[in-house]
């Protein structure tokens, strides 16, 4: 009798194991909507909200000296500075994808073996979000608004603001192949252009999310990078529909004091116009139209993709 009530409970757990793991399996990814922030360290966070408030005319909200400053790009994007603890290197701190469905989307990144924290975190505005750190080490945070709090309400930017949308962010990327696995292989997003600088290797590529327009864009190379050019790379894109409007908009303002001046125009290897500005830290803001020049697509390269590859002391 012992022995046939061991095997009916091994059977009952058996069941219920097999459920699970069906229940497991059938997680699907929620949506992933657009790219809603992206986050610097900042050796100077006064300086940086005069750069971002009153030359590219953003709405901000500055916490102090030691704490983080949000600028509003639009109702659902935003960037923040952070105070730096460290001095100069890589200054990207993290960006953000929105989500319907932050605690769905934790399951189902637990459900690809993606190391995920164990319950999802609330802001003091409602807001849902957790972080997790992709191949390349870049940090990607998933957050789902709640509806009518302060970060979703219409009118919390300026008139004056030099653009009204954040296409996509930059950042750098030493093994494409492994972040091509993460961001199309697991969280669904799109290859769409792949740049060459030299025609002789691929030095961008833009991936789509899956539930919008934005993109993020993955800044290829193959040795140590400079502080400065880390800063080229590590990037936010404004895009406006006629950048020479902005450059005139801009010329017509003042650039803080200790901010590289702004570019000329100039046309893209993607066939956009566009030009840069730079914040107090040399991080790259990149202006530019959403269209091509002549309104035809850019042709993708097939050079071979830059890696950059640890060499190990003997």
């Amino acid at each position: 009798m012992k022995i046939k009530n061991i095997l009916i409970i091994l059977f009952g757990l058996s069941i219920t194991a097999n459920a699970q793991q069906k229940v497991i399996e059938s997680l699907q990814r929620p949506h992933l909507i657009g790219i809603c922030k992206a986050a610097f360290f900042t050796k100077d966070t006064g300086a940086n909200h005069n750069f971002y408030s009153n030359y590219l005319g953003f709405a901000g909200m500055d916490f102090g000296e030691h704490f983080n400053t949000v600028i509003k790009i639009n109702s659902r994007q935003c960037l923040e500075l952070i105070p730096e603890k460290i001095t100069g290197g890589n200054r990207l701190s993290h960006f953000s994808v929105e989500t319907n469905d932050a605690e769905a989307m934790r399951k189902y990144l637990f459900q690809k073996k993606i190391v995920v924290p164990k319950v999802i975190t609330k802001d003091t505005k409602g807001n849902r979000f957790f972080f997790i750190t992709d191949p390349n080490g870049t940090v990607c945070e998933f957050i789902q608004y709640k509806k009518e709090t302060i970060t979703t309400k219409k009118n919390s930017w300026n008139d004056s603001s030099i653009a009204q949308h954040m296409s996509h962010v930059g950042f750098m990327v030493a093994d494409v192949d492994k972040a091509i696995d993460f961001y199309c292989g697991v969280l669904g997003f799109t290859e769409t252009w792949r740049g060459s600088k030299d025609g002789k290797n691929v030095t961008w590529v833009n991936l789509k999310v899956p539930d919008g327009r934005d993109y993020i864009e993955l800044m290829l190379y193959d040795k140590e990078q400079s502080d400065e050019n880390m800063g080229v790379l590590n990037h936010i894109c404004l895009e406006v529909d006629d950048v020479t409007v902005s450059a005139q908009t801009l010329k017509n303002r003042t650039l803080p004091k200790g901010c590289k001046q702004t570019t000329a125009m100039k046309t893209g290897i993607n066939k956009k116009r566009q030009i840069n500005c730079y914040d107090i830290d040399g991080t790259r803001v990149e202006i530019m139209e959403a269209q091509t020049s002549d309104g035809q697509p850019a042709p993708s390269s097939t050079a071979i993709p830059l890696k950059f590859v640890v060499q190990r002391q003997l």
